[in-house]
């Protein structure tokens, strides 16, 4: 299991958000279930709830992000998750090149409040792979009440946030065991 706190980057700030921090669980069935806890959620703006259906432009409101690349590669998966029960998914060439959907089945999402944290769990068949070592990047758009957004992340790049930058992919998963 991979638990890591995020970072908020340091040219957004929260309006109350304090923390939020991601569990990353590779289950025996071999599918991912990924667990984001975001504290002192109270003025979370989160989308209505909508069908779990492919969805483009989540990361506008708040979403969770997965992205997750053979570990050195330039090409890599992308991962929208929103509240609202949409998701997208996207396979990329390099850095924001060559964008296009990715096939995959339908994760399934659930959000729960407890307190004032707010907790989306998400579970997704595995990223296709010959069992090589992964690079992953785990983030989160955050929108509060008011119109401020922050963007979380397990590293940022110099400047802007930019969830794509290949400084984010800052955990790598070992390669799978054989069976």
């Amino acid at each position: 299991m991979i638990a890591a706190a995020l970072a908020c980057h340091p040219d957004t700030s929260a309006a109350a958000v304090s923390a939020v921090a991601v569990t990353l669980d590779i289950l025996p069935d071999g599918d991912w279930r990924l667990g984001w806890r975001l504290s002192s959620a109270g003025q979370l703006v989160i989308p209505h709830p909508a069908p779990p259906l492919r969805t483009d432009g989540l990361w506008r409101m708040t979403c969770m992000e997965l992205f997750v690349r053979p570990a050195g590669q330039p090409g890599y998966l992308e991962f929208n998750l929103s509240p609202s029960g949409a998701w997208a998914a996207y396979r990329f060439d390099a850095p924001r090149a060559g964008m296009r959907d990715f096939d995959c089945p339908p994760p399934r999402i659930a959000v729960r409040s407890g307190g004032d944290d707010f907790l989306l769990d998400a579970q997704l068949a595995p990223p296709p792979g010959d069992g090589a070592a992964l690079d992953i990047a785990l983030s989160a758009v955050i929108v509060e009440q008011g119109g401020t957004t922050s963007y979380w992340a397990l590293a940022h790049p110099p400047g802007r946030p930019d969830f794509h930058h290949p400084c984010c992919f800052a955990r790598r998963l070992p390669p799978a065991m054989p069976a």
